[in-house]
């Protein structure tokens, strides 16, 4: 399947780089992914689309400050890390730019000297494992030293650095944010659990997968990064009661689906407590297993996340609907409106 076959023409100019002073405020378009049909709304009206014993599945995965801008030993270079995934202990994976600059060996201080990592190892694309040095509690160093590490396509600075947070953020360790749950305010919450809408909270920790692009003209070529999930026994057993009483899977965002359909594909379709990395990689000609219905922001031309929604609703349906979105001028990517496949 050719790389172009996802591609679309999008003006500049609708690239959100700043949240809504609300969250529920964006604008919602509404996507059946039998017919194609599409309808607009405003994502506070999400109830409208919800049914009683439906389950809204929610990526309670928080966000680092994984952005660290140091100085190299040696020379006083300036050296940007992006932390991935924590590998073992203070061993990270990282991003590293230039990273022609950082060979193994290679020293990095940050914050006049309050940390520093050395290169242990050199990966592909940017990619540097990196072994931190310190004093004190790693998080709280890096909460004092580190930024949101915004996507590249954003140019603009983020006043409040809790709006690159879900309002249910809980577990740290992304290095981007699980961003169609940033719509959900926690009043927006309750309201849907009061209509009988059970609500469950899963875990995937966001890396480089979000961050590379598909270089492969043959998408089938594409290697995805593994990323770390979990679910836990108590919301297994929630989404598995739902089912069998014929409710809806609702998963919120790109990285739940993901978790949910690698569980499905290794117990048989079914949803169960497990823990472990998935490089799952959705694209037209999977069949979906767990989920019913989703809810997501509208995604990068070319990239993984539009072969998976494409997956879901089919590919001309899809574009169909960007190229509707591009025309009543919603906004995209990360700070931008959502879409629910239903």
């Amino acid at each position: 399947m050719k790389l172009d076959l996802f591609d679309y023409d999008l003006p500049e100019e609708l690239i959100a780089q700043t949240p809504l002073k609300n969250r529920s405020d964006s604008r919602l378009m509404v996507l059946d992914k039998k017919t194609g049909e599409i309808e607009h709304s405003v994502f506070k009206n999400i109830t409208q689309y919800l049914r009683p014993g439906d389950c809204l599945v929610l990526n309670n995965t928080k966000v680092l400050p994984a952005r660290l801008i140091g100085i190299k030993d040696e020379t006083g270079a300036k050296i940007e890390v992006l932390l991935l995934k924590q590998l073992e202990g203070d061993r990270w994976e990282t991003l590293v730019k230039p990273a022609k600059r950082v060979k193994t060996g290679t020293v990095v201080r940050f914050g006049d000297g309050k940390l520093s990592a050395v290169c242990a190892e050199e990966l592909d694309h940017g990619g540097r494992v990196m072994k931190f040095r310190y004093e004190g509690i790693f998080y709280e160093v890096l909460n004092e030293l580190g930024k949101m590490p915004l996507p590249p396509y954003i140019k603009e600075q983020l006043e409040d650095q809790d709006r690159y947070q879900t309002v249910y953020a809980k577990e740290p360790g992304s290095a981007a944010a699980p961003t169609a749950g940033l719509h959900f305010t926690e009043a927006l919450l309750k309201k849907i659990e009061a209509m009988g809408v059970k609500i469950v909270y899963i875990t995937l920790h966001v890396g480089l997968g979000t961050f590379r692009p598909v270089n492969e003209e043959n998408i089938e070529n594409h290697d995805m990064h593994a990323e770390f999930y979990q679910v836990s026994e108590e919301a297994a057993r929630t989404i598995m009661e739902v089912k069998e009483n014929g409710g809806r899977v609702v998963s919120v965002g790109t990285t739940s689906t993901r978790t949910l359909e690698t569980v499905a594909s290794a117990h048989g379709g079914k949803i169960a407590a497990s823990s472990g990395w998935t490089d799952i990689f959705i694209y037209p000609g999977y069949q979906y297993k767990a989920i019913d219905a989703l809810i997501t922001n509208f995604h990068l031309p070319k990239s993984t996340l539009i072969m998976m929604v494409s997956a879901l609703a089919g590919r001309e349906n899809i574009l169909h609907a960007y190229e509707t979105a591009v025309k009543e001028k919603y906004r995209f990517f990360s700070f931008g409106d959502a879409m629910l496949i239903k």
